[in-house]
C-alpha cells in the first residue's frame, strides 16, 4: 500500500490506524500520484467518524453546517466540511486541562510555526465554546514551554525521545526536539496566536512566569542573532545530499553585516536561507514584538521589557526601510527576499508562510503600500524564479520539493491579499481543481499534473483552505462563491 492510500485509509478507519504511521522526515520530496479508483466516491465526507477525532468543538461543527447550508457548490461545501476541521480531527492532542500538543499531519512532531497556524482560524469562535477556548490555551502553555526548551527549535517531540529522527545533527540538540533549525518566524507565530487568542477572550490566565520567561528568551534569541558581537552561540549542520538541509561555513551561514536585522538560518519552508536576513520573517519579527510589548505593558504590567520589545521593533523596521528595498528595473521597488547587509538581495518569493506574498496577510505590511503592490507582481510572474505556470494550475512553489511543484498555499495568499473578484475567483477555482479528487489540500502539486502530489495529510493547508472560505463569507463574497460552476 502506498503512504498516499495508506493515510486515506488511516483517516477513514480511526485515529489508532493513523498512529501507526511513523513520521517521515523531509529528506526528498514525496511526489505521490492520485488513486484514481478512489475518487469515484462522490462527495461523502472523508472526515474520520465522530467517535475518531481527537477534538470535536460544537461551535465549529456549528459553522461547519451553516457553510454548508450557504454554499451552492457542492464540491466547495465538500472540501470545506472535511479541511476546514481537519486540525481538529486529526492532529489535536487535548489532555483536557491545559495541555495541547499539535501534529503538522504525517510527521507527528509539533512545529511552532505550524501549530500556531492551524489553530488561528479556531480563534474566532472560542467565546462560543469553553472546551476549544481551553484547548487553545493549551497550545499557548505547550507552545511557550517549548520556547523555553530551546527558543532556537523549530519543532519538538510530544514526549523527549532520545532516538528522535534528528539527533545526529550537528547542534545543541535535546530529547524534546524533533529538530532544531532556527527560524525567525518560529518564534514569531506563537505571539500572533497569543494577541489574537487575548483579544478574542480577554483572558489573561496563559499570560503567567512561562510567558514571561519565553519573551526574555525571544529576546535574547533576537538580539543574539543580529549578530553585533560575533555570530552566537547557534550552528546547524546535517549529514545530507539535499544542499538545503544544511548550513555553510562550519554552520553559521553566508556572512552578513550587522545592520540591526534580524539573521534566520532557515526559512519557514525548512531551507537553509541563501542570505541570513530574511526580510519577509524580519517584517514579521517587527509585528510580533509590538504586539507582545502590548501584552506586557497591559496583562503583566511589565513595562520595561515591554520597552525592550518596542525599541527592537523600531530598529529592526528602520533596517528594513533601509536595506530591504531593491530598484527592480521592471517592477519598480520591490522588497528583496533576502538580504545580507552588504548590498547583495536575492529576489525570488517562496510560498511557505511568511513570504513576501502573505505580508499582507500576516499584518505586517498595509495592502496599499506601493512596495508591496509591486512585490506582489513580481512574486507572481515568471520573473521569480520559483513562481511555475502549467496545464494544472500556477503559483508560487520553492525549493523544499523542488521545479515546477505549486503549493496551494501560494494560491491562497494570492486569494487573501486580492481585491480582484475575477482574481480570488480563479484562485478557488484553481484550489478546486487541483485536490486531485481528494477533497484535501496538498504540500504541493505538479503544474501540469494535479495528481502527482506531496503530503496528502497536511493539516496546515487544510485548514487555512477552510480559513479563507470563511474570510471570503464574512467579506461578502457568497455570490462570488455561487458563482463557481
Amino acid at each position: 500500500m502506498n503512504r498516499f492510500c495508506g493515510i486515506l485509509l488511516g483517516l477513514a478507519l480511526g485515529v489508532e490506524s493513523v498512529f501507526a504511521f511513523s513520521p517521515v522526515p523531509a529528506l526528498e520530496p514525496d511526489v505521490q500520484q492520485a488513486d484514481n479508483t478512489r475518487l469515484s466516491d462522490g462527495y461523502a465526507s472523508k472526515r474520520p467518524a465522530p467517535s475518531q477525532r481527537l477534538f470535536v468543538s460544537s461551535a465549529v461543527e456549528e459553522q461547519i453546517r451553516l457553510v454548508k447550508q450557504l454554499l451552492t457548490n457542492q464540491k466547495l461545501a465538500w472540501m470545506f466540511e472535511n479541511c476546514f476541521p481537519n486540525t481538529l480531527d486529526t492532529t489535536v492532542h487535548f489532555n483536557g486541562s491545559d495541555d495541547t500538543f499539535v501534529y503538522t499531519g504525517d510527521i507527528h512532531a509539533m512545529w511552532l510555526r505550524d501549530s500556531g497556524a492551524q489553530v488561528w482560524p479556531y480563534v474566532q469562535f472560542a467565546n462560543d465554546d469553553p472546551e476549544l477556548k481551553k484547548m487553545l490555551a493549551g497550545v499557548l502553555n505547550r507552545q511557550f514551554r517549548c520556547i523555553n526548551i530551546d527558543p532556537y527549535a523549530n519543532a519538538f517531540n510530544m514526549h523527549p525521545d532520545p532516538n528522535s529522527w534528528w539527533m545526529s545533527d550537528n547542534t545543541d540538540m535535546k530529547p524534546e526536539l524533533h529538530e532544531r533549525k532556527w527560524e525567525i518566524d518560529s518564534l514569531c507565530y506563537p505571539l500572533r496566536l497569543a494577541y489574537e487568542y487575548w483579544k478574542v477572550t480577554g483572558d489573561e490566565s496563559v499570560f503567567g512566569e512561562e510567558w514571561l520567561q519565553a519573551m526574555r528568551n525571544i529576546l535574547r534569541t533576537f538580539r543574539e542573532q543580529q549578530r553585533k558581537e560575533g555570530n552566537g552561540p547557534y550552528h546547524f549542520q546535517r549529514k545530507t545530499e539535499r544542499a538545503s538541509d544544511t548550513v555553510l561555513n562550519g554552520g553559521y551561514g553566508h556572512p552578513v553585516r550587522p545592520v540591526g536585522l534580524i539573521a534566520s538560518v532557515f526559512r519557514p519552508s525548512d531551507d537553509a536561507t541563501t542570505f541570513l536576513f530574511l526580510v519577509p520573517s524580519n517584517f514579521f519579527a517587527v509585528t510580533s514584538l509590538r504586539k507582545a510589548a502590548e501584552i506586557l505593558r497591559k496583562v503583566n504590567k511589565e513595562r520595561a521589557l515591554a520597552a525592550e520589545c518596542e525599541a527592537l521593533a523600531a530598529e529592526v523596521e528602520q533596517a528594513l526601510k533601509q536595506y530591504a528595498v531593491y530598484p527592480h528595473p521592471k517592477y519598480g521597488d520591490i522588497y528583496a527576499f533576502e538580504v545580507d547587509g552588504f548590498g547583495n538581495h536575492l529576489l525570488m518569493d517562496d510560498a511557505n508562510v511568511p513570504s513576501l506574498l502573505a505580508m499582507a496577510y500576516l499584518g505586517d505590511v498595509d495592502i496599499d503600500d506601493p512596495v508591496y503592490q509591486n512585490t506582489r507582481r513580481f512574486v507572481w510572474s515568471e520573473d521569480n524564479p520559483y513562481f511555475f505556470r502549467g496545464k494544472a494550475g500556477e503559483g508560487i512553489g520553492g525549493p523544499h520539493v523542488g521545479y515546477d511543484m505549486i503549493w496551494p498555499m501560494s494560491i491562497m495568499m494570492r486569494a487573501f491579499t486580492s481585491r480582484d473578484d475575477a482574481e480570488i475567483k480563479e484562485c478557488v477555482e484553481m484550489l478546486m481543481d487541483t485536490d486531485a479528487g481528494t477533497g484535501f489540500m496538498h504540500e504541493s502539486f505538479h503544474k501540469d499534473d494535479a495528481g502527482r502530489f506531496t503530503r496528502a495529510w497536511f493539516a496546515w493547508q487544510n485548514t487555512l483552505f477552510g480559513e479563507l472560505v470563511l474570510k471570503l463569507l464574512r467579506d461578502g463574497k457568497l455570490d462570488l462563491l455561487n458563482s463557481i460552476e
